[in-house]
Formats: structure tokens, sequence, C-alpha cells
């Protein structure tokens, strides 16, 4: 089984409108609400992939009986297991703004609500629950941002439990809750480039993530966008390359990045067919429609287009 944190999960509500004009009226031509927040993203895509997933985290109010509803819902996915703590504050809304005519970045505004205020009563008791879900996980993945109440810290003890517990942990996270957990020594994390300048002062992606790995990672792989991926691991270093560019949604590319990673992982591939399998199910949620799925015929099209460089050998 396979086990993703989403501390602060989300109801997604995606809005695919013509064209996205600011201080103006806009007709939706279409609405899709999906289990939102980045664990729960991974965790719909592992279940794709064929693996057994469970997810945890904290689930209150409408929205998040909603989220429950929609977790238990048969799709083409698979089932995913529902192990949210309930709270007594309101899961928060992801809405996304997505242009059929496209534009920057695709042609998707995001617009994130915070999250409910979590008691300390109630970390306390995801944590209780964490440690008990370990014992019967293959890996973990920590994903998203911190609501509100939650330590700045937390990421950073939940690693440490894994690695108690002999669980490999992935770590999706930006800011301060990224620097905590790099120092808790998690075996691989995978930021964005903005994210990797942001933690390393460095915006030449290679050196960044030497210093991320000096910090504690024991791998690194950053998302560079359209340009695909670098990894640095103890194997060695590599760039990644999609075989072209693909036009689509881009939210929740990085979630199929680390539902890759986790897969590749519990199945024992070499860290160039991880990136490969990473690669192509980035371009191919690229393609689908919402958050959490991906375009299984481009998939499996650009699986052997994908070009694995390697480059200088890690330090």
């Amino acid at each position: 089984m396979i086990l993703t944190v989403t501390l602060n999960a989300a109801l997604d509500v995606t809005y695919r409108v013509p064209r996205l004009e600011p201080s103006a009226s806009h007709r939706v031509r279409e609405v899709a609400e999906r289990p939102g927040g980045k664990g729960l993203n991974v965790a719909r895509v592992l279940a794709a992939l064929g693996h057994e997933t469970l997810v945890t985290g904290f689930a209150g109010g409408s929205t998040g009986e909603r989220v429950r509803e929609l977790l238990a819902e048969v799709t083409e996915a698979g089932p995913v297991g529902d192990a949210f703590v309930t709270i007594g504050g309101t899961t928060r809304r992801t809405v996304g703004v997505v242009e059929e005519s496209g534009g920057p970045d695709g042609g998707a505004t995001l617009f994130n609500e915070p999250g409910p205020q979590i008691a300390p009563a109630e970390w306390e008791r995801f944590l209780d629950v964490y440690d008990e879900l370990l014992l019967g996980a293959d890996a973990v993945a920590l994903c998203g941002s911190l609501p509100p109440g939650v330590p700045v810290g937390a990421y950073g003890t939940l690693v440490r439990a894994a690695r108690t517990a002999g669980v490999p942990v992935v770590l999706d996270t930006s800011g301060e809750p990224l620097r905590r957990g790099l120092a808790a020594r998690p075996d691989v994390v995978k930021p964005n480039s903005d994210e990797l300048a942001g933690i390393t002062g460095s915006t030449e992606p290679l050196y960044a993530a030497r210093l991320a790995r000096r910090r504690g990672a024991h791998a690194v792989v950053a998302s560079l966008g359209a340009d695909g991926l670098l990894a640095l691991t103890p194997d060695g270093a590599w760039r990644v390359e999609p075989p072209r560019r693909v036009v689509g949604n881009p939210i929740g590319a990085g979630d199929s990045v680390v539902a890759a990673l986790l897969s590749g992982l519990v199945e024992g591939l070499s860290w160039p067919d991880r990136l490969v399998r990473a690669a192509a199910l980035a371009a191919a949620t690229v393609r689908a429609e919402v958050a959490g799925e991906f375009d299984r015929t481009a998939y499996e099209e650009l699986l052997p287009a994908v070009a694995v460089t390697r480059q200088m050998a890690a330090a």
C-alpha cells in the first residue's frame, strides 16, 4: 500500500471558459468537482496505475464530506482508501479557471483558499493515525501546503516518523515547510525550479539540487516545466525531456511526477526508468481536463519517446 498525506486537502472546482478577462463577466461552459490537494491527486494517479493507495490528512465540514464522497465513487482509476481525520473546521476549496483558447501556462488560473484552523488536539490525533498507517505502508508521500495551526516543522516530524518505521518518503512542498523537512532527510524531494531556488538561493537547477542534497535530501527531482525534469540522486544526475511540448492544463502535472516516482520506487525500477515514467505521465496529465487524471493514450505514446541524458556525476 502507498500512503499519501494531504494536510491541507481541498475540494477542487474547475471552470472552463472561452477566455478569462479581468473585471469581466464570464459564461462557464463546464464545471468539474474533484477531490483536491496534491496528495489526493497523487493517490488518484497511483490508483490508475494499479497501485493500492490510501489517503490521510484532515477533512471537515460540507466540503470535506464532498471530498470523501468523491473519493468513494468508483472510477476508472479504481478505489482510493480514506483515512482522513475529521476536524471541526471546514475543508477549503480551490478554483481553477481554464481558458479554452489557451494562455500563459496553458491558460489555467488558480484560486487557493488558505484552509481550516487545526486545533492542537486534532494535530495530535492525526499523528497517532499516521503512526498506525505507516505500519502497513510500502512508501509515503507528504504533499502540499500546511493549514493554519499545523506546526511549520510538521513535515520534518512526519519524515522522521517514516524513517523510524523504515518507510521511504517523498516530500513535495515549498518554502519553510520544505526547508524544515529537508533536515529530516527524506528519500526524495520534488520541488519545481522556483521552489528549489527559494530554499537554496540559486537559480541554477543543478547547483541548487546539490545544495538541497547537502541539506538533507537523499535525492532531488526538480520539475522544470516544459523543459522536463532534473534529477540528482546517489546513482547520478539526469536531465529528462519530453519529446514535444504538450499544450493543455498543467494543473496536477507535478503531482503525477510524484506518483511516478512512488510507483517506480515500490516496483524497484532504476532511476532512469522512474524518470521516463515521470516525464511521460506529467505530459499526459497536461492533456487531461482536471488534476489527478492523465490521458492514457498519450502516456503510452510518450513513454518510448522520452529522452534521458546523463549529467555531471552527483557530488
